[in-house]
């Protein structure tokens, strides 16, 4: 305004308001306020009180919620009876203390002819890889195997190794066939183009088990998102070390952390569930609960919901790598 302002005493205001783009009339009003004006604006009738955001704030800075997302939150309060607010009104009370960061940006590459699968229901699409763990000394190495469910999330089966190898892999993969009882024709297994990945061991033992193999694009991560997302899960953990002291170290931690993911880790993709529910039948019983839960905040508190009764998230139908532009056009 003090721009506009100095501007305007040497051209018109008219010409100085053009030059910034800026409304003349606000432009006055700011020139000469209205005395009469009311200066605070009053709070809008279905807010929180300022004691009801405070308690949000410190729920939110207490020890056992401080690293969960705003969805987590939600999700956690609503299995336990407890409804304060929305996701929503968490981000706002957040976003009030400068509390809200921004996502950074993803790399782009260039387009391919891309896997497109498609999972509605557990035990049909798993995606598989393997990431490094940092061992005691510099440039040494822990390597660990994860098969993932696409539809679930849940883990099927892990494994800590000293190396990569399609041995281990082949061993993994049948152990964790087995464990889920696959029939022959039921499961697709997603990879990338790794060594371990391609390999005649391990393409052997799927075509053995009339299991469908398929692999990622060059270079392209975004086409085994799942396992991508669910190693940047395990890394950003508040307690993941910088290093591993030895191999039991590393598998000791492996053990309580996919202990956690499969059965305490709210999922944003899956409605706020937990992958253990998702993937042995859970999920309608405890969307259920979720919503006598709502509905006895809506009747407790009828206008914070403007008289439309909540619903809790629901359970995603299907799960995609690499969802066709069709589908999301409504056409087949």
């Amino acid at each position: 305004m003090k721009a506009i302002q100095g501007l305007a005493q040497e051209v018109k205001v008219r010409t100085a308001c053009l030059a910034f783009d800026f409304p003349r009339s606000s432009f006055y009003r700011w020139l000469k306020p209205d005395p009469e004006a009311p200066q605070d604006r009053p709070a809008p009738p279905l807010a929180l009180s300022p004691e009801e955001r405070q308690g949000v704030l410190a729920l939110l800075h207490s020890t056992r919620f401080m690293d969960q997302s705003p969805r987590e939150i939600y999700a956690t309060l609503l299995d336990e009876a407890i409804y304060l607010c929305s996701v929503r009104t968490i981000y706002r009370i957040l976003d009030s203390q400068g509390e809200v960061r921004e996502r950074r940006n993803q790399l782009r590459h260039p387009n391919y002819q891309k896997p497109e699968l498609l999972a509605t229901d557990p035990n049909q699409v798993w995606s598989w890889d393997i990431t490094k763990l940092k061992g005691p000394a510099k440039w040494t190495y822990f390597y660990l195997y994860v098969i993932l469910d696409i539809f679930s999330r849940y883990v099927v089966g892990w494994m800590v190794a000293h190396q990569e190898s399609a041995a281990l892999a082949k061993k993994l993969i049948a152990q964790s066939c087995q464990k889920q009882v696959i029939a022959p024709n039921q499961l697709t297994i997603h990879a990338d183009r790794g060594s371990s990945m391609t390999s005649k061991t391990v393409a052997f033992l799927l075509a053995d088990l009339g299991i469908t193999q398929t692999h990622s694009r060059p270079y392209v991560s975004d086409d085994n998102p799942f396992s991508e997302s669910q190693f940047k899960t395990l890394k950003y953990r508040p307690d993941f070390p910088e290093r591993f002291g030895s191999i039991e170290d590393a598998r000791t931690f492996c053990h309580s952390f996919f202990e956690w993911y499969n059965n305490q880790h709210y999922h944003c993709s899956l409605g706020l569930l937990v992958p253990a529910d998702v993937h042995y039948g859970r999920a309608e019983l405890v969307i259920k609960e979720r919503q006598l839960v709502l509905e006895q905040a809506f009747e407790k508190h009828p206008n914070r919901f403007k008289g439309k009764k909540p619903q809790p998230l629901a359970l995603p139908q299907a799960a995609w790598i690499n969802k066709p532009l069709s589908c999301d056009r409504g056409l087949h």
